[in-house]
C-alpha cells in the first residue's frame, strides 16, 4: 500500500518575524509609556546552544529556544537578538566560528548572509555586543537591558536571562518583558497560522496513513515509524512537536504513554483499542493530534459507546467556541456530555448533575480539555497575572482558564479512561460509589482510553477546526477497509 502526498513544505516568509518583533515592541512601548518609563533601552535574548550527549562529542540534533525563533526565526545555535526600542531596530550577533568548521560543518556564512536570511537590520559578531549595543545607546548613564525571565505556568521552570561577558556595563530588567512576549505569542498572525495549517494538514495526512496500514499483529513503534516517515518525507518535519504517544489496549489509559520507561514496544493484539497522539513540527510551528480507533478496523458496542461520548463532547465544544465563551465552561461542557453518555451506556447511574458536583468527570477525564497551541505545543499565556489555578480535580489540570479570543489557537482533546488509579479510590468511596454501576465498569478494566484531539482556531464569530481527519465510526472503519479520505464530510466548526 504507497502513500503519497499532495502537499508541498510551503515557503517561510520572511516578514513573519519581522512582524512578530514589531508586535513585541509596540506592545512593549505601550506598557512603558502607561506606566511612565522613557522609550529606551534594548530588548535582548540568548538564542539556543549546541548539546552534545552526556560527556560525548556526540552533538544532538539542535532545536532553537522558542522564544528566540518567535522572534527571530534562527535555526542555527549560539546567536543573541536584539531590538533597539526608540528606534525599532533589529540586531543578530551570530558566533564567530573556527576556520576548521569550514572543513567539518560546511562554508561559513558572511555576516550579510545572516542579515537578509533573517531580514533584521545588522548583524554583528557575538564577542562584540558590549560596544555595539553601548554604540547604540543615546542616553545617558548605562544602556537598560530588557531580559527574558519568568515562569512557563506549564513546566513550572523559568526561561534563562541572556548572559554574556560584560554584562556589568548594562542595567537590567527581568519582570517587564517575559509577560509581554508571552502574551503577544496567545494570538496568531496569518502567516503564523499558515504554518500551523500545514504542520496540521501533513499531520491529519500521516494519521491517515497509519489508520490505512494498521493491522492486528503490529507493534505500536511501527505506527509511530509510519508517522514519522510520512510528515518528514512528504512535510519535511524533521522534529516532532512532542514524543509520539502509540498507545494501545490498556497502555491507552496512561495519559502520556511513549515516554522511555514505556516506549510504544507492545504487539497489539485483535480486540485493541489505539489511542495516537502524534503531530509534526513544521519551521518551529507544532500540530496537537490525537486519533482513536480499533486496530481490528471495526469498533465493537463498547468500544462506540465511549468513541461517540468522547467525539459529542469534541464536537459540541468546537461548536460552542468563540470570543468571550470561558475555557473552564468548555471543560465543564466536556465533562458533562461524557457522564451523560456513560449513564445513558449504563456505566453510571444517578443524576449527573451531582456527579459534577462530586468532580466525577475528572474520574474519566483526569487532563484539561486543551492548551494554547503555536512554536510550542504546550504555547505560553495560559495563567496570565491575575489568573487562578483551580485545586479541583480536573480542573486543576486546565492550561488556562481564560475567556477564548480571536487569533487564539487551542487544543480540543476530550477523553475517556478507566484508569485504576481513579477508579477505584472513587468506586470505593462513600459519597460516590453510588454512582458507579460496578458490574458494568468491569467490563471496561482493560479498556484503556480514548481520546480525540484537533487544534482549533478561534475566529471573530466562532472556530475553525484546523485538523482533518475521520471522526466517525463509519468514516474510520471505512478507511481502514480501504475507502478514500477526504470524504465530502468536513470537519465540525462553528465560523
Amino acid at each position: 500500500m504507497a502513500s503519497s502526498s499532495s502537499l508541498s513544505p510551503p515557503k517561510v516568509p520572511k516578514e513573519l518575524y519581522f512582524i512578530n518583533r514589531e508586535k513585541v515592541l509596540n506592545s512593549l512601548r505601550q506598557h512603558l509609556t502607561e506606566t511612565s518609563r522613557p522609550l529606551h533601552g534594548f530588548v535582548l535574548l540568548q538564542g539556543g546552544e549546541e548539546q552534545t550527549r552526556y560527556c560525548t562529542d556526540h552533538l544532538e540534533l539542535f532545536r532553537q529556544e522558542s522564544y528566540f525563533a518567535y522572534l527571530f526565526g534562527v535555526i542555527e545555535p549560539g546567536f543573541y537578538g536584539a531590538i533597539d526600542i526608540a528606534t525599532g531596530k533589529s540586531i543578530l550577533f551570530a558566533p564567530r566560528l573556527p576556520p576548521d568548521y569550514a572543513v567539518w560543518l560546511g562554508k561559513i556564512k558572511p555576516l550579510s548572509y545572516f542579515q537578509e536570511k533573517y531580514m533584521v537590520n545588522m548583524v554583528y559578531y557575538t564577542d562584540e555586543i558590549v560596544g555595539v549595543l553601548q554604540g547604540h545607546h543615546k542616553e545617558p548613564g548605562k544602556p537598560l537591558l530588557f531580559l527574558l525571565h519568568g515562569l512557563n505556568t506549564d513546566s513550572n521552570n523559568f526561561s534563562k536571562p541572556a548572559q554574556f561577558e560584560g554584562m556589568e556595563k548594562f542595567e537590567t530588567e527581568l519582570n517587564t518583558l517575559h509577560p509581554i512576549l508571552s502574551e503577544c505569542r496567545v494570538f496568531k498572525s496569518d502567516h503564523e497560522l499558515a504554518l500551523i495549517q500545514f504542520a496540521n494538514d501533513i499531520s491529519s495526512e500521516a494519521h491517515v496513513e497509519v489508520m490505512k496500514k494498521t493491522r492486528v499483529g503490529m507493534k505500536e513503534y511501527q505506527m509511530e515509524s509510519m508517522f514519522l516517515h510520512h510528515t518528514y518525507m512528504y512535510g519535511g518535519c524533521r522534529h516532532c512537536s512532542y514524543t509520539c504517544i502509540c498507545a494501545t489496549g490498556e497502555n491507552s489509559a496512561v495519559l502520556h504513554y511513549g515516554h522511555v520507561a514505556a516506549p510504544n514496544d507492545r504487539t497489539f493484539e485483535d480486540g485493541d483499542m489505539a489511542l495516537l497522539d502524534m503531530g509534526a513540527e513544521y519551521q518551529f510551528y507544532g500540530s496537537d493530534i490525537t486519533c482513536s480507533f480499533p486496530v481490528n478496523g471495526k469498533f465493537t458496542s463498547d468500544q462506540s459507546l465511549i468513541y461517540n461520548a468522547v467525539l459529542k463532547a469534541h464536537n459540541a465544544v468546537i461548536n460552542a467556541m468563540k470570543p468571550g465563551v470561558c475555557w473552564v465552561d468548555m471543560h465543564k461542557l466536556a465533562e458533562k456530555i461524557i457522564l451523560e453518555s456513560l449513564k445513558k451506556g449504563g456505566v453510571m447511574v444517578g443524576n449527573v448533575d451531582e456527579m459534577m458536583a462530586a468532580r466525577l468527570g475528572a474520574v474519566f477525564m483526569p487532563h484539561g480539555l486543551g492548551h494554547f497551541l503555536g512554536i510550542d505545543t504546550h504555547d505560553p499565556g495560559g495563567y496570565p497575572k491575575g489568573t487562578e489555578r483551580s485545586k479541583e480535580p480536573g480542573l486543576k489540570s486546565l492550561r488556562t482558564v481564560r475567556e477564548l479570543q480571536e487569533r487564539m489557537v487551542i487544543t480540543v482533546e476530550p477523553g475517556c479512561y478507566f484508569i485504576d488509579a481513579l477508579l477505584v479510590p472513587a468506586m470505593e468511596n462513600e459519597s460516590t460509589s453510588k454512582f458507579f454501576n460496578h458490574e458494568v465498569i468491569g467490563r471496561f478494566k482493560d479498556f484503556g482510553g480514548v481520546r480525540i484531539e484537533s487544534d482549533v482556531l478561534v475566529t471573530a464569530n466562532g472556530s475553525k477546526n484546523m485538523t482533518s481527519v475521520p471522526r466517525e465510526i463509519s468514516d474510520i472503519e471505512a478507511i481502514m477497509a480501504g475507502a478514500p479520505w477526504p470524504s465530502n464530510k468536513t470537519a465540525p466548526s462553528n465560523s
